[in-house]
């Protein structure tokens, strides 16, 4: 089991914004901004593409309305969707609220946020859903 799949499991902590019994959204615990947020499906499966038509669908629709609580929790231009990482061999989308695309640059240091800034934000976003 992976890291991703383990966390979905609840077998290691994450701050949850949101599920169901097909997807998990919780935030990354190495934000570019407040509110940077994983989407990723409870199984174990690599690569995005590799889902079929209608699993893709739904995830799509699961992170969607996960990044309007998003948006509403945290007023921005737009919320990113960024499909980029293998470090996780896990399918994962990035939700980043934007004022620009600079919000969205990897390379750019990341937050240090407290558990309890973790805590307060997880909950602003569930709050929208």
């Amino acid at each position: 089991m992976d890291i991703f799949a383990k966390i979905a499991a609840g077998e290691i902590p994450s701050y949850k914004v949101a599920e169901n019994e097909e997807f998990y959204a919780f935030l990354d615990i190495n934000p570019l901004v407040k509110g940077h947020t994983l989407v990723i499906p409870r199984r174990e499966i690599d690569y995005f593409f590799d889902m079929d038509d209608d699993e893709l669908a739904r995830y799509q629709q699961f992170a969607k309305q996960v990044a309007i609580a998003i948006k509403k929790a945290f007023p921005c231009k737009k919320v990113a969707q960024v499909v980029l990482g293998l470090e996780v061999a896990h399918a994962h989308i990035h939700l980043i609220p934007m004022q620009s695309e600079a919000d969205a640059d990897f390379r750019r240091e990341k937050l240090k946020l407290t558990e309890e800034e973790f805590k307060e934000i997880a909950a602003k976003i569930n709050k929208e859903l």
